[in-house]
C-alpha cells in the first residue's frame, strides 16, 4: 500500500535524481535543513519500500547510509 505523498517526499526524490549520485543521509538533511532528520529518514525509508529508491548502509558503527535512484 502506498503512503500518502506530501511535499518533503517530492522534494526527497527530486533532490536525489537531480544528484545523479548516491546521496548520504546527512547531504540530504543538509539541502532539506527545515525539515527534522526523523522526518527526512521516514520518508528515504518509505521510499525505498516502495521502491522509488534504493538505500544501502555503509560503514559501521551507528551507520551511515547512502541513497540512490536507479535510472
Amino acid at each position: 500500500m502506498a503512503f500518502r505523498e506530501d511535499a518533503l517526499y517530492k522534494k526527497i526524490l527530486d533532490l536525489i535524481i537531480k544528484a545523479g549520485e548516491p546521496l548520504e543521509t546527512k547531504e540530504i538533511e543538509v539541502e532539506l535543513a527545515k525539515y527534522t532528520r526523523t522526518m527526512i529518514l521516514y520518508r528515504l525509508y518509505n521510499l525505498r519500500g516502495e521502491g522509488r529508491i534504493k538505500g544501502k548502509q555503509v560503514g559501521s558503527g551507528k551507520g551511515t547510509w547512502i541513497w540512490w535512484k536507479d535510472k
